[in-house]
């Protein structure tokens, strides 16, 4: 199977060298990397060559990296159903640089693209609705990048006086506990209800009423 797919990954770097920048195999599973502005290109020929024939696209997503200075992934996962090999197509972007759309090669990225978009941002130029598809209008952000805070910026609830639903800025109704992780866990200073003997000098995981001696 690896070796099936490292001569898979030889052909497609061989077939454009100057728009795919490697390949690896890795837990029996190619990976193809590719510049963004031919990923159009890179596209069709994956559909249309005869050793690929990659008909079916059944995935865009990304993957955020804020510490590194081109942060997205642009994430493809085809498959060809006449090969019977799946592969995954990665085009690395920085966040204010926006990635060809796919749709003229595989219609079926609308949706998922305008998801990508939606969740991470991430603008794809040439798109015929790029509008984001899963939050509400006038939402601020995007979900899945990491620096995305985990309570959000707003919540959602319906009023009942006004018979309408309203946005309003996230209320913590406690804050967060910060646990250090560093330091051994030593314990509470006071003694809970029952813990009397454990805190004694005979606390050697027996009473020292009932040891017999």
């Amino acid at each position: 199977m690896d070796e099936t797919l490292d001569t898979l990954g030889k052909t497609i770097a061989a077939a454009l060298p100057s728009s795919v920048t490697g390949y690896s195999v890795a837990h029996h599973e190619l990976t193809v990397t590719a510049a963004p502005r031919d990923i159009v290109a890179v596209m069709r020929f994956l559909r249309e060559d005869a050793h690929c024939l990659f008909w079916n696209l059944i995935d865009v997503t990304a993957v955020d990296w804020p510490g590194r200075e081109q942060r997205f992934d642009v994430v493809y996962h085809l498959l060809s159903p006449k090969h019977n090999t799946r592969l995954r197509v990665k085009a690395a972007t920085e966040e204010a640089v926006p990635v060809p759309s796919i749709i003229e090669v595989f219609p079926g990225a609308d949706w998922l693209e305008r998801e990508t978009y939606d969740l991470y941002g991430i603008v794809f130029t040439g798109h015929p609705d790029m509008r984001r598809i899963l939050t509400d209008y006038g939402f601020e952000g995007h979900p899945l990048r990491k620096d995305f805070p985990l309570t959000g910026f707003v919540e959602v609830r319906y009023d009942d006086e006004l018979k309408r639903v309203v946005y309003e800025p996230v209320r913590l109704t406690q804050e967060f506990r910060d646990f250090d992780f560093l330091s051994p866990w030593e314990g509470t200073d006071y003694v809970l209800p029952g813990d009397e003997k454990a805190k004694g000098p005979d606390s050697q995981g027996h009473d020292s009423k009932g040891s017999g001696s």
